[in-house]
C-alpha cells in the first residue's frame, strides 16, 4: 500500500478525502478509515470495515464523479474523539463524521454519515 499523507487535524480528512477521490484512489479515501469503520452508504444501509469502504468507493469512483470542498463547519473535539461537519452546497441536509486521533497523533474516521436528509415537514 502507499504511503498516504496522513491526517493530522480532522479537518484535513475532508479535504484528503476529496482529493483522493477526484484522482479515483479508492484506496487512498478507504485509508482515511480505521479498520472497523461504519459508512452510513449506500441509502438506507451500512458499509463496515476498510476492505468493505474500498470495494465500494471502487464501484463508485469507476463512474469518475467530481467532488467539490465544502466549507467545513466548527469541529467539536473531546479528547481523542471528534465531530466533523459539512454542509452540502446543494443544501439538502448535512455530512457527519466521527473521527479518532490515532497512536501516531493523526485522525481517521470511524462513523461516516455522508447524507442526512432533513424529512419533509
Amino acid at each position: 500500500m502507499p504511503e498516504y499523507e496522513k491526517a493530522m487535524r480532522p479537518e484535513d480528512i475532508t479535504r484528503l478525502f476529496v482529493e483522493r477521490s477526484n484522482a479515483g484512489d479508492a484506496a487512498g479515501v478507504a485509508a482515511l478509515y480505521e479498520e472497523n469503520a461504519v459508512l452510513a452508504y449506500p441509502p438506507g444501509a451500512q458499509t463496515v470495515g476498510r476492505e468493505a469502504i474500498r470495494a465500494l468507493w471502487e464501484r463508485v469512483l469507476a463512474g469518475r464523479p467530481r467532488f467539490e470542498p465544502e466549507e467545513p463547519l466548527p469541529t467539536l473535539v473531546s479528547d481523542d474523539i471528534a465531530l466533523t461537519s459539512t454542509p452540502p452546497k446543494d443544501g439538502s441536509g448535512a455530512r457527519a463524521q466521527v473521527v479518532r486521533r490515532q497512536p501516531d497523533g493523526s485522525w481517521l474516521r470511524l462513523l461516516d454519515q455522508p447524507e442526512f436528509v432533513s424529512p419533509a415537514r
